[in-house]
């Protein structure tokens, strides 16, 4: 019995979609799937319909291409924000999966007990340099080019901003991990990374205001976690910070990743903890 994850699924694209319908069964596994499922509804059930079926247990955790208010959908009226964000919970649901609005599961298995636990926590444009404030972080990454597609598309209602959104999901998130019994190890999920110093996107390196929040940086001691999963930036790898191993799990677009291989090689284990994770190195 495994915890395994993966993230980044990228639906829209057809061989993305094919990799997912060819996974074999997973019997009593687990499975974290931490955002950027897809940005249609259809193809977020597609994915949990067929987790669902091949794993004992899904848990999810929505990314930005998860949160897109695209136009239109066949069947259904355009949804934006936190309706959106509900509807997808509601969907979820609707197939089994844990998300962040639900309790708290416990991993029994190997290298249990642990909580786990889904996050959803946006970011709040804080992991730019010092130098550069929030008026104008926008403009700095727009002078290389990097401004995120989220400007466009992730709209933020009801709250007047995505950082006012950020801002309302850590104060609920550290109430609820605040209640976790005293002792008790985590394995915290979120689609973007915790920490600024985990983010290694040298093609892109003003991409990182839409990476997070320094406002997590020291969570992985705070909630005594085992080991942070989390993708977005579509570099899978291993690293570790005060003896918590930190696994970026992302599967990507059909050019970033091997399609003779299929996705099964791309689901990570999270526990037990791999032979090859005591160091920290960048998967292909």
């Amino acid at each position: 019995m495994k915890l395994l994850a993966i993230s980044d699924l990228h639906l829209a694209s057809q061989a993305n979609r094919d990799a997912l319908l060819a996974l074999p069964s997973y019997g009593a596994d687990w499975l974290i799937v931490a955002g950027d499922v897809a940005e249609r509804f259809d193809h977020m059930r597609l994915a949990f319909e067929a987790l669902t079926n091949r794993f004992a247990k899904v848990f999810w955790v929505p990314g930005n291409h998860d949160l897109w208010a695209i136009p239109h959908e066949p069947g259904r009226p355009a949804l934006a924000g936190e309706p959106r964000y509900r509807a997808l919970v509601k969907l979820a649901r609707d197939n089994g999966v844990v998300t962040p609005e639900d309790p708290y599961q416990t991993w029994s298995g190997a290298g249990g007990p642990c909580i786990i636990a889904p996050l959803f926590l946006l970011y709040d444009y804080s992991f730019r340099p010092a130098h550069i404030d929030r008026a104008g972080v926008v403009d700095w990454a727009r002078e290389e080019g990097a401004v995120c597609a989220d400007e466009m598309f992730l709209d933020p209602a009801p709250w007047p901003t995505r950082d006012a959104w950020c801002d309302n999901r850590i104060a609920e998130t550290e109430q609820r991990l605040a209640e976790i019994g005293a002792g008790m190890a985590t394995v915290l999920v979120n689609h973007f990374p915790l920490r600024g110093d985990l983010i290694h996107i040298p093609r892109a390196p003003r991409f990182t205001p839409w990476c997070g929040t320094r406002r997590t940086d020291d969570w992985h001691r705070r909630y005594n976690a085992r080991v942070v999963v989390s993708g977005h930036l579509h570099v899978r790898r291993t690293d570790w910070r005060d003896g918590t191993r930190f696994e970026e799990v992302s599967f990507g677009y059909p050019r970033q990743w091997d399609q003779s291989r299929g996705m099964a090689p791309y689901l990570r284990t999270i526990l037990p903890t791999p032979p090859d994770d005591q160091t920290a190195s960048p998967r292909r």
